[in-house]
């Protein structure tokens, strides 16, 4: 028979102190406390069509199939039927204050920095040699060897050579700026001049440059980064203070340690 461990209520708050956990606890409650002030400043409702459809989708999400899962589910994260349905309303009462936020400003913000969503689909090789790489971009630019070749013979890495130096589909900000221009000015298919980095030197064929375009996934994604930069904006203004065993914290130390600023209303 398996030995029984007990955990206390005070032995998890201990461990959460123990291992600097408190900033990002404290956080997410003040992060919850900010949504739901602001919805009922708003007057954002719920409906209950809402609550079941978000309760569905948290089920599916972790493969709550049935009602014996749900309930394992819920003792594993010490949840009350009364805490998961809390869950479920914080979850639906987040959207739709970040759509009352922001759903009208997705558009304009994609259009002022629509540069930033552009994609690359790219191959790279990556050399020691400079007078190497110069020499195997004249080679690739008259047409005298592939670049699946080049990949070939001087990647090292095993897979890397098998997929001809594919780096897959990319963004701006998968790049160091010096590579970032040079590789977003081109118009693909274009091999570029070797580009020197503190990795070495890189030889690199643009195969198409994705022109950006505001479909569904990409405006959930511009929604929820203004919706986090706006939390974060109202969790720094904020002066808060945690008592914990009837001694209170100050939080702005806190977050200094973790790196989370917060400064007096």
């Amino acid at each position: 028979m398996s030995e029984v461990l007990t955990v206390s209520k005070d032995e998890i708050i201990h461990q959460i102190k123990l291992y600097c956990q408190i900033p990002s606890v404290v956080e997410g409650i003040l992060t919850r406390k900010i949504i739901a002030r602001a919805a009922g400043e708003a007057g954002i409702k719920v409906e209950s069509s809402e609550l079941q459809q978000a309760a569905d989708g948290l089920r599916l999400m972790n493969k709550l199939t049935s009602a014996d899962a749900t309930w394992e589910w819920l003792q594993k994260h010490s949840l009350s039927l009364d805490e998961f349905e809390e869950l479920v309303y914080s979850t639906v009462i987040s959207s739709k204050l970040a759509q009352h936020l922001f759903a009208e400003k997705v558009e304009p913000f994609f259009v002022e920095h629509q540069l930033d969503y552009a994609q690359v689909v790219m191959y790279e090789v990556i050399l020691d040699d400079f007078d190497l790489a110069m020499e195997l971009f004249y080679a690739l630019a008259e047409g005298e060897i592939s670049f699946p070749e080049v990949a070939h013979k001087y990647i090292q890495d095993t897979e890397a050579r098998r997929s001809g130096g594919y780096k897959g589909i990319l963004s701006r900000t998968d790049f160091k700026p010096e590579i970032s221009a040079a590789v977003f000015a081109a118009t693909g298919p274009q091999i570029l001049k070797p580009i020197v980095t503190s990795k070495g030197v890189h030889l690199i064929f643009v195969e198409e440059i994705i022109q950006p375009q505001l479909n569904e996934m990409l405006r959930e994604k511009i929604l929820s980064n203004l919706f986090s930069q706006w939390l974060k904006q109202q969790v720094e203004q904020l002066k808060v203070e945690i008592v914990l065993n009837s001694k209170s914290l100050d939080v702005d130390s806190l977050y200094q340690q973790q790196g989370i600023g917060t400064s007096q209303a």
